[in-house]
């Protein structure tokens, strides 16, 4: 399969192209990326010289580097987007283009190109803030509550349309919150595990108790490839950890490990419209793909804090540069 990849110098996506090609689900990968402040080339130097994969710089909002770098491609995973809930409350304009506008414009050119199958990658925030015993299905009316969240539903209306006016075989993949290897210092884990290295205090916002399911990224980018295989075009599938953890007591797990004191967490004002709770029922994609998650919290935790601590050159200038931006964005 030769396979577009929007956005794969990013976390989940550069962790996605190794991993398809490493198993062998695409014989050939275009990477098409824009190189933003999340987009580290740095993520894929292990596959310099690969003839299998071809880097282009540009991006998902251009229609002429959308359609340079889709031509001859037979699928499409659409990861680029801004990500990051904190920016999007400071700023929403770059949200839009990118996660809006750059999503038509790559709809448009995959029609053009006639490709097979269109993964678009969303996220759980979609669903917004659920109460203690409540669990989002596919079903589940959207009701996003940030302005990162918004622009994610809004795609994802996109691709539905897509589909609808002019039968395009899309798949909307829904992943709970990942962490892991490459992740961008400024969100949650790597901040946590980064902070604790350096006996700096860990920033939890509010009273801490927020839940998210935490998803290891390999176990995430397996599911997106079973999709890719297997997936029903037309559908939407929860990509789930399977159980939901506060943050305080993520971080409490954290410093645990590393053998840190808990006086190192530190609250802070929390932000506004912050979600209290996500939850997926993810049967679907265990009933039709056979995907289930393998590396429980303990384990990607420990995995996690090991790449952090062998990876210091990769971490280090790009926590240095948060660093000098003076700002306090904590997922």
């Amino acid at each position: 399969m030769r396979l577009l990849v929007t956005g794969g110098c990013g976390f989940i996506g550069s962790n996605f192209i190794r991993l398809v090609l490493t198993r062998g689900v695409a014989t050939s990968i275009v990477n098409l990326d824009a190189l933003s402040y999340a987009g580290n080339p740095e993520n894929l130097a292990d596959l310099t010289g690969d003839a299998r994969y071809r880097f282009a710089l540009g991006r998902v909002e251009d229609p002429a580097a959308v359609a340079e770098a889709i031509a001859g491609c037979e699928a499409c995973v659409h990861f680029a987007a801004e990500s990051h809930v904190d920016r999007s409350i400071e700023a929403a304009a770059p949200f839009l283009r990118t996660n809006v506008i750059g999503t038509q414009v790559l709809l448009d050119a995959a029609r053009k190109a006639g490709v097979r199958r269109f993964l678009h990658v969303s996220t759980d925030e979609v669903y917004g803030s659920l109460g203690p015993e409540e669990v989002s299905t596919e079903a589940s009316p959207l009701r996003p509550r940030s302005p990162y969240a918004a622009s994610k539903a809004a795609a994802d209306h996109l691709v539905l349309a897509a589909h609808e006016t002019f039968g395009l075989p899309v798949l909307i993949a829904r992943p709970s919150n990942n962490y892991g290897p490459y992740q961008f210092p400024e969100k949650f884990l790597p901040l946590m595990i980064t902070n604790a290295f350096e006996d700096r205090p860990l920033p939890i916002y509010g009273t801490g108790r927020n839940v998210r399911e935490w998803l290891f990224v390999e176990d995430c980018c397996e599911g997106l490839a079973a999709l890719l295989k297997t997936g029903r075009p037309g559908e939407i599938y929860n990509v789930g950890g399977g159980t939901g953890h506060e943050n305080l007591s993520v971080a409490r797990r954290l410093l645990a490990a590393l053998g840190k004191p808990e006086s190192l967490i530190t609250f802070v004002p929390d932000r506004p419209g912050h979600d209290l709770r996500y939850a997926l029922d993810s049967g679907k994609i265990a009933r039709e793909a056979g995907w289930r998650p393998r590396v429980g919290l303990e384990e990607g935790l420990a995995r996690t804090i090991d790449w952090y601590r062998e990876h210091e050159r990769w971490w280090r200038p790009l926590k240095g540069a948060l660093n000098r931006e003076t700002r306090g964005y904590w997922s």
